[in-house]
């Protein structure tokens, strides 16, 4: 599979809390400051979310690792393991044992829920906090994409309510209706890039599975209940919240962190879905710049 991404970078593995996690860093140390990048999922691997490498160009130290469970880090036998509590810890032990210093700390959708939850606890340690498309409060998140699956055509939700009855996700009918939703609020372009594929391809079903569920939209996992929205008053760290016009996590959810976040900065890509780092990828990192050096 030929990526779109071939930028030198350090790769390697280190221990975390008792298991290999597997990481790739772009820039030199000697950079003004490190991006800590958490890609989503739970489940996906850090390589859908590998353009944010853009802004070592730009004189930023950009750091990325598979979460445990996910990618080229280990797999435990124990699904105990993937909760939200732990992998706070996760970030928290990997940002010690790299000797990163303080970050500032970029979270795609699942790892932008772990962003919030990590600085809910250690925002000491963040420079600031940069949010794509991310959820604190899962429930609403459930609810505004019942509200976009409501807008599909009736024939694909007629698919989708009658194998969702059945509990039959992996039916090919059932997948290939889920794909036109995809298509909509995940990523709109026409050919998906490589680095998207190979994260979907190999996504992790024992993490996916315990803390998500069977689909975006189905979340029946251990995180289905999550809801820190009213603890959002109490980041104070400079805040970027992102989202696409058209992102499964809608506009309403970015803006619903934006409104509690005090000072926080808002800005909604008009041309994407959950992907705006590939849909409007260079107006994407010159956002993320412009807001690193303001």
């Amino acid at each position: 599979m030929a990526f779109s991404i071939n930028r030198a970078f350090q790769e390697g593995y280190t221990k975390v809390l008792g298991y290999d996690l597997y990481y790739k860093i772009f820039g030199p140390k000697e950079n003004r400051s490190t991006i800590l990048c958490l890609h989503g999922g739970p489940g996906m691997t850090h390589d859908y979310i590998l353009p944010l490498s853009d802004l070592a160009v730009k004189g930023y130290r950009v750091v990325f690792y598979d979460q445990l469970g996910c990618g080229k880090s280990d797999l435990p036998r124990n699904s105990a393991l993937f909760t939200v509590e732990r992998a706070v810890e996760e970030v928290e032990t990997f940002r010690t044992t790299m000797r990163l210093g303080k970050v500032d700390l970029f979270g795609s959708s699942w790892g932008g829920l772990l962003a919030i939850a990590y600085a809910l606890r250690y925002q000491r340690n963040l420079s600031s906090l940069l949010l794509a498309g991310a959820y604190p409060n899962v429930p609403f998140a459930l609810h505004e994409m019942e509200r976009l699956k409501a807008k599909l055509p009736p024939k694909v939700r007629g698919v989708m309510r009658k194998l969702e009855e059945r509990g039959d996700y992996e039916n090919p009918k059932y997948i290939d209706a889920i794909k036109v939703f995809y298509q909509r609020h995940f990523c709109r372009l026409s050919r998906w890039p490589a680095e998207v594929n190979h994260s979907l391809d190999h996504l992790s079903k024992p993490v996916y599975f315990t803390m998500n569920g069977p689909n975006e939209f189905t979340i029946i996992g251990n995180t289905r209940y999550w809801d820190v929205s009213d603890q959002l008053s109490s980041i104070h760290v400079r805040t970027l919240v992102t989202g696409g016009k058209f992102d499964e996590m809608t506009p309403n959810v970015a803006k619903d962190i934006h409104r509690r976040i005090k000072g926080s900065k808002l800005v909604i890509f008009g041309k994407s879905a959950h992907l705006p780092f590939w849909e409007e990828r260079q107006k994407y990192m010159e956002t993320v710049a412009k807001f690193l050096g303001d």
